[in-house]
């Protein structure tokens, strides 16, 4: 594992990438790692591209800039796929969470990857069209790190959340939850 794994989103505003990015900062901050959770945008508004960034370790992190060469690159909106260029600053040992229908072996495809990188995708839109109604990817996407920090459990993840959210009705906190733990069981790695 390297030093620090970085991780960047890629959203629009309003789809959740920024309080995805923090509320996995505190997961991880609970499971013991050393985190960092930041935002990159200016004056944009909801619907606008925007990053947001990790960075976790076992160790206290002293690196203070943006991340420029991702170990994990999460994709909210599947239409960045072609306007956000997800794959600079990557190697071929970047892992990419991407939220699609499309298998892992057509996005390596669409994105030109080799074979052996490795590909998560989670059609995280319909799981919140079906669990809420409304198009708000980043709680399943959460799920889905539980496949990349495997020795933080996904019920840490729902717990973790379902005590931040706690003051939302009932309804809605337990239709994230459902999201949450479908995000981890929906996936297709590839």
């Amino acid at each position: 594992m390297p030093q620090a794994i970085e991780i960047r989103w890629h959203g629009r505003g309003g789809q959740g990438a920024k309080s995805g990015s923090a509320i996995l900062s505190e997961v991880l901050f609970g499971a013991g790692k050393f985190v960092q959770s930041f935002p990159e945008y200016g004056a944009e508004r909801q619907g606008a591209p925007m990053k947001a960034y990790n960075r976790v370790s076992d160790q206290p992190i002293r690196k203070r800039c943006g991340v420029q060469n991702p170990n994990v690159v999460a994709v909210i909106d599947p239409t960045l796929l072609d306007a956000a260029r997800p794959t600079e600053g990557c190697d071929n040992n970047t892992i990419y969470l991407i939220n699609t229908p499309m298998s892992p072996a057509d996005i390596k495809k669409k994105l030109g990857l080799p074979d052996a990188v490795k590909v998560i995708t989670i059609d995280a839109t319909k799981i919140t069209l079906e669990e809420f109604g409304q198009n708000r990817p980043n709680a399943p996407m959460l799920g889905t790190f539980a496949h990349i920090f495997t020795e933080v459990p996904i019920q840490a993840f729902v717990e973790h959340f379902a005590h931040k959210m706690a003051k939302l009705p009932e309804k809605v906190l337990s239709a994230n939850l459902r999201a949450i733990r479908r995000g981890y069981e929906e996936v297709q790695i590839g």
